[in-house]
């Protein structure tokens, strides 16, 4: 079994399922684990050709067996992943002559978090039904990763859904594919404010003992381990599909919260050859400044044409410090405290001189990402989201010679932005046909003041004191 630890070292060693259902440790750390599994280059070989389904179970297998055994695990992987739209379920997609797209927008809410989030909320339900416990998932979004988990939990027995979402900073199909779904167990919270208000108030709610226990908190985004977890199978899936194991790819992730190229970082960590992986910004460029700086300072967060990626403070930082700081806990929650009184931290250049051994990073503005849509369309007649954009720029441009494949990761259909794109390219994308209606759809939500007393008091009045 692999034990789970907080990367602020106060919350002692935990299962997986705990892990899950806990999301956010008690010490305010997040949780990773103990020690990591190893792929050798046989085991990584022997799964190509597997179903996406099939690469799952085999790459989760070990972190998760003292909660699913190999067969249930199986089944709950066929079953997260068979209602995505295209036979591949990521299929690659090239765009020039080794470039190439990682479409990961097939899922029911046309975005990468559904990769997760759909196993998520059956794991959810299959160790509350033994448990026989009820939940209460809370989780900020910047756009995609609400709806996700709102399609991943909604109906779904023992639990419910609140997520905030900053009011009138998100795109119209992004609101209203949380803000339309009819279950009883799905509250959405428009939060006047910006995403990191959203993410702050979160934690708020999980700092604050009585209340945590009082509805059982749950996380279900980024800081859940769960996720980012789940989330490294198509990284493996995509590099067995190039030949990565001969031929390492470059990935280019579009990046806000640094969840998603986190996960790249721990395929790399189980043994996925991985030549490098390029993070990549908006103007909300705090990660690139880190790269380039070794100085992770807080600015004021900008509102752009990539709405996901306008994050100031990225949470899954925290897990890349915690490597950094070998493991220490106590100097993670150190660094955190000054951060948290100063707005900044650093890093010695022999930290970040080991980082640039796998990182790169860079940013995209306004009009370098809109060039970036245009110029795929040109060359390839694939229409692409603003975000992949970013990625597609960043990755291009920082890619050095003799390295290759460029696996960039389309994170969302290009019809979630139809403004931008039509900006970009003229044409207009047209969502699936099983979400022709979406914009006649009622909405359900509240606005709220970005003030915790005003969160917990709209969780209490619709679900109830506990």
């Amino acid at each position: 079994m692999i034990a789970h630890v907080s990367t602020r070292g106060g919350a002692g060693r935990r299962s997986f399922e705990e892990v899950l259902l806990a999301g956010l440790a008690e010490d305010g750390g997040l949780f990773l684990p103990e020690s990591w599994p190893r792929f050798s280059r046989e085991a990584l070989a022997a799964m190509q050709g597997l179903s996406y389904a099939e690469t799952a179970c085999r790459i989760l297998l070990p972190f998760v067996e003292d909660c699913f055994e190999a067969a249930e695990l199986g089944e709950l992987c066929e079953t997260a992943y068979a209602g995505f739209d295209h036979a591949a379920t990521a299929p690659l997609v090239q765009i020039a002559a080794d470039d190439w797209l990682l479409e990961l927008f097939h899922g029911p809410t046309l975005a990468f978090k559904d990769f997760a989030l759909q196993l998520l909320g059956l794991m959810f339900e299959r160790v509350l039904a033994r448990r026989g416990r009820r939940i209460t998932i809370v989780g900020a979004t910047s756009g995609d990763t609400g709806s996700a988990a709102i399609h991943a939990v909604a109906g779904r027995a023992n639990m419910a859904i609140v997520v905030l979402h900053p009011h009138e900073r998100v795109s119209a199909v992004q609101r209203r594919q949380m803000t339309t779904v009819e279950a009883g167990n799905v509250f959405n919270i428009a939060v006047r404010g910006t995403f990191d208000d959203c993410q702050a108030l979160v934690k708020a709610m999980f700092a604050d003992t009585a209340f945590r226990r009082e509805f059982d908190l749950a996380a279900i985004n980024s800081i859940n381990w769960a996720r980012i977890l789940a989330q490294t199978v198509y990284y493996v899936f995509a590099a067995l599909r190039l030949g990565g194991l001969e031929r390492p790819p470059v990935f280019a992730v579009p990046t806000g919260n640094f969840g998603d190229v986190y996960a790249g970082y721990v395929a790399h960590r189980i043994g996925l050859p991985i030549r490098r992986l390029v993070v990549a910004t908006n103007r909300n460029d705090i990660l690139a400044r880190f790269f380039a700086t070794g100085v992770y300072r807080a600015g004021e967060v900008v509102p752009t044409v990539t709405p996901s990626m306008d994050i100031q403070v990225a949470s899954n930082f925290e897990r890349l410090l915690f490597a950094l700081e070998g493991g220490d806990g106590a100097r993670v929650r150190t660094k955190l405290e000054e951060f948290a009184r100063s707005g900044m931290l650093t890093v010695d250049s022999a930290e970040l001189a080991a980082l640039a051994e796998l990182f790169l990073a860079g940013r995209a503005t306004e009009e370098e990402t809109r060039a970036a849509i245009r110029a795929v369309w040109v060359e390839s007649g694939r229409v692409v989201d603003p975000h992949t954009a970013v990625g597609v720029h960043v990755g291009r441009r920082l890619r050095r010679p003799g390295e290759g494949p460029l696996v960039c990761l389309a994170t969302a259909h290009p019809a979630k932005f139809p403004e931008t794109v039509a900006e970009a390219t003229g044409r207009q994308e047209a969502l699936p046909p099983r979400l022709g209606d979406l914009m006649r759809r009622q909405e359900r939500f509240a606005v709220l003041d970005a003030d915790p007393a005003a969160i917990q008091g709209f969780i209490r009045e619709r679900l109830g004191r506990r």
